[in-house]
């Protein structure tokens, strides 16, 4: 019997133990039959695959990879392009009605049968494929998502200097069309300039060709970052959870620090409460749109990750009877707590800007990488002491995108592992070898992405490489488990 079904059997038999005929109180053979299964349980811990060192390495692993890039620069956007804090209202009920349930289902599922993404759908063969396009889609992410670390270190080297790079127009990347603008806000910015930071990002760290068809040569400097991002990575989850769940101790408890910092800092600048402003403002008659309801939902099933198999992985780690909903709930919440958080942090500097500019506030907003690469740091260069701020705010972008990368990684590794146990003897003791094969070939296939051109393979496989085929994996394990599963065990 498959390790599923043996956990079924057992509580399958407590379930049906039969009241004694002594009357009140806990049935002796229920009694006795939930001392045995507690001192089955009581060891549990899986020396070959490996366990949690403790319940809070895996709350912290899971915070740390629902809580990622996409709070910090995509949901204060979103909320604002979709009726400032009228947004937050289908937002909260995609988080309850679709949100929550899928991340409860999807934890308890992994949790109950203790395998990676791939072996868990031994509950019916027929729907394997959704573990291996799981880890498909994870592993395209994964290639594409450190190319964006390897940003954030690119900006972090380049912020230890008295003087901010991207502050000035004076640089040999800069052109005519660059413009800096004084605290009085004399010069006013308008579409035919170009902000500093924007020139330095185009045409200095990605030193970005005409188009896709033509890539280019390598960016060497992103191609040192890119081998110190998978270094990082590998080091960190070669151990497996035992390693990485201690990491995650820093690397999801430190953005924290610096959003109250960053806040701190921002409401006591010049036109944050405008900022601030321009992000809650309620604008109800947009509600009436249906593309506020698709984005709220597709924010909320992009930020708690439901569909990648990272919570089936993160979840195959725990002891089987861990209290799963409660984690579900605390992680849920401290992920959409963390978004709105993260919008009133990112507005207020944004209001700061505008104002230091003399321009509207939806006129320095953008989405996407050119928020996080170029408004940030057109933010932070007009901060007293900008070049502390700057190092700051990377190196907390650095460690938002190092969480969702260990989970991802995890994914992969553990399902592979898991299926490979079949026919390779002791698969876990190569587990070593396993990640660091695995981080060579992802740095390997990362290279593309550093080209003169390799932004728009990134933009292109960003947005085709994790869309619909997520909403339709999350229906079919939906339909499985419920529906195919549930009906089965019903019979």
């Amino acid at each position: 019997m498959n390790p599923i079904g043996e956990k079924m059997a057992l509580e399958m038999e407590l379930n049906k133990t039969m009241p004694s005929a002594t009357g009140g109180g806990v049935p002796n053979g229920k009694k006795a039959k939930e001392l045995e299964l507690e001192e089955a349980y009581k060891n549990e811990d899986n020396d070959e695959r490996g366990n949690w060192g403790g319940k809070l390495d895996f709350m912290l692993s899971t915070i740390g990879f629902a809580v990622g890039l996409g709070n910090v620069w995509r949901f204060p956007y979103l909320c604002y392009e979709n009726g400032g804090g009228a947004f937050l209202i289908p937002y909260c009920l995609m988080l309850f009605c679709a949100g929550l349930p899928l991340f409860f289902l999807e934890l308890g599922f992994g949790q109950f049968a203790g395998l990676g993404c791939i072996s868990i759908w031994k509950i019916s063969p027929i729907f394997k494929g959704l573990g291996w396009g799981m880890v498909a889609i994870t592993a395209m992410v994964c290639c594409y998502y450190n190319i964006v670390i390897s940003y954030t270190l690119f900006f972090l080297f380049a912020s230890f200097t008295s003087e901010l790079p991207w502050k000035s127009c004076d640089h040999e990347w800069n052109t005519e069309k660059c413009l800096v603008v004084n605290s009085t806000g004399a010069s006013v910015y308008n579409s035919s300039r170009e902000w500093p930071s924007q020139e330095y990002w185009d045409n200095h760290v990605l030193q970005k060709s005409s188009g896709l068809e033509e890539m280019g040569k390598l960016r060497w400097q992103l191609v040192l970052c890119l081998l110190l991002a998978w270094v990082v990575v590998c080091g960190c989850i070669i151990k497996g959870v035992k390693s990485s769940g201690k990491v995650v101790y820093f690397t999801a408890t430190f953005p924290y620090i610096v959003l109250v910092i960053l806040l701190i800092r921002g409401v006591t600048l010049p036109g944050a409460l405008d900022g601030i402003h321009f992000y809650v403002y309620p604008k109800f008659h947009l509600l009436k749109n249906p593309k506020v309801w698709k984005d709220a939902a597709v924010q909320i099933f992009y930020s708690l990750g439901p569909a990648w198999g990272g919570l089936h992985t993160l979840a195959s780690y725990n002891k089987f009877r861990n209290n799963c909903h409660r984690d579900a709930i605390i992680v849920a919440l401290t992920n959409c707590g963390t978004s709105i958080f993260a919008g009133f942090v990112i507005f207020s500097i944004i209001g700061f800007m505008a104002h230091d500019a003399g321009v509207p506030v939806g006129d320095v907003v953008k989405s996407g990488p050119g928020l996080a690469f170029v408004v940030y740091p057109e933010a932070v260069s007009r901060m007293p002491g900008a070049p502390f701020w700057s190092v700051v705010f990377f190196f907390m972008l650095f460690t938002l995108g190092l969480d969702s990368q260990f989970v991802m990684m995890e994914t992969i590794i553990t399902a592979i592992c898991d299926e490979l146990k079949h026919y390779v003897a002791n698969v876990y003791t190569y587990k070593v070898k396993t990640t660091i094969a695995f981080c060579i070939i992802g740095f390997l296939l990362g290279l593309p992405h550093v080209t003169e051109g390799g932004i728009y393979l990134l933009t292109l496989m960003d947005v085709y490489s994790a869309g619909f085929s997520l909403l339709f994996i999350a229906l079919l394990e939906i339909i499985c488990v419920i529906y195919v599963y549930g009906m089965c065990q019903n019979k």
